[in-house]
């Protein structure tokens, strides 16, 4: 590794980097708010009418970060003109919650998911942080909407998905959701220092950590039915499902690290260290492939690949959990060095600074990565952006 990524200025550089790939081609100027549909490899816009709501707010949030580092005036009027958008069109104002799918503007898809409404929560207390128009107002919006209608308090937890007019509630539960939720949470405490949102996810993380990891050997699995009972079943017969995979997701252990990690500089339990470190370390040895390098997307309960592809998302996340766990351990920092040298050679795009989406388990790039539901380089941002503040 020859960059120093203990640096701060490094690691802010990496930011800019990323953002100056979608930055000026994601800005729409036709419908409004952003075309997130960019090939990876050089920039071409594939698709530029569709908006999905996670791509939309993550970008809301990625330019807030580069207005909150003092980036090129542009994040600020990307961020505001990503947030005018979200509040404006994704919106429905009739039925009251975000739209999935845009096409223009006109819904494609008005399913209500509890994910995509955390990712608002996440993008709208960021830009509240940095001064954007409008974002303490979409705050309360959303924090409105997914407690009013995702929230279980009797579990502790988030239910899923509802249908456009939140008349059916389906019965699918997820950690995925949850998780999101927790970190979205986490930044609008952390932005507004109010306890109920230190309390919604700290309450996530006891009840799917503590508690339901308990009943896995410590490791957490995916997938639960109405009553949040464990089902081992789900998606066995589609183990590549983009947002629900069977078996066991060594990146989702290093993310739920980082949270845990955060959860404890704000709240002071022994137990949310001690279940940092253990999830990383579960995902070391579970997940890490010492043949080429990188996790695996899921492995079974014996450690063996189920989908072998290695993702860029969970080695941004391993990083920002190593960065974290770094402060009180170096073992962890090892780590932390070890996973940056293999996404320089492997998932950083070298031309454009980007990161790739997905690649082989021999980290071959096998096809473009097309599709709807892109990753518009939150993962890498949101990372850099931990890490430099752990160092």
């Amino acid at each position: 590794m020859t960059l120093n990524y203990h640096d701060p200025r490094q690691l802010r550089h990496e930011i800019l980097r990323v953002l100056n790939f979608y930055y000026p081609d994601c800005i729409d100027t036709r419908y409004g708010g952003y075309v997130a549909q960019l090939d990876e490899r050089d920039g071409f816009v594939y698709d530029g009418r569709t908006k999905h709501l996670v791509a939309t707010a993550r970008a809301v949030h990625n330019f807030s970060v580069g207005a909150l580092l003092d980036g090129p005036v542009w994040c600020r009027t990307a961020a505001e003109h990503g947030l005018s958008f979200l509040s404006n069109h994704q919106w429905d104002a009739e039925n009251g919650g975000y739209d999935w799918i845009l096409r223009g503007r006109e819904t494609a898809d008005d399913t209500r998911y509890c994910y995509g409404h955390a990712f608002v929560v996440l993008a709208s207390a960021r830009a509240l942080e940095a001064g954007i128009p409008g974002a303490e107002e979409e705050l309360r919006r959303a924090v409105e909407t997914i407690d009013r209608h995702f929230w279980e308090p009797d579990h502790g937890l988030y239910a899923d998905r509802a249908d456009g007019a939140w008349d059916d509630l389906a019965p699918y539960r997820g950690l995925n959701a949850n998780m999101h939720t927790c970190e979205a949470m986490l930044v609008a405490h952390e932005v507004t220092g109010d306890a109920r949102y230190l309390d919604r996810a700290y309450s996530i993380a006891e009840r799917l950590v503590r508690d339901l990891a308990a009943e896995t050997d410590g490791r957490l699995w995916e997938h639960y039915d109405s009553d949040w009972t464990h089902d081992m079943g789900y998606n066995e017969d589609q183990p590549d499902h983009q947002f629900r995979p069977w078996g066991y997701q060594p990146g989702h252990h290093l993310e739920w690290s980082k949270l845990l990690s955060q959860l404890a500089d704000v709240r002071d339990e022994a137990w949310l260290r001690t279940s940092a470190r253990e999830l990383f370390d579960h995902a070391t040895e579970m997940g890490w492939d010492d043949d080429h390098g990188g996790f695996y997307y899921t492995v079974e309960d014996d450690r063996s690949p189920v989908v072998a592809d290695k993702y860029g998302w969970a080695i941004t996340e391993g990083i920002g959990a190593a960065a974290l766990l770094g402060r009180d351990d170096e073992a962890y920092l090892s780590w932390y060095d070890r996973l940056w040298e293999y996404a320089e050679t492997t998932f950083v795009n070298p031309k454009h600074g980007n990161w790739f989406e997905r690649l082989s388990r021999t980290n071959e790039r096998d096809d473009p990565n097309r599709g709807t539901a892109v990753e518009p380089g939150y993962h890498p941002i949101s990372n850099a952006f931990v890490a430099m503040d752990a160092f």
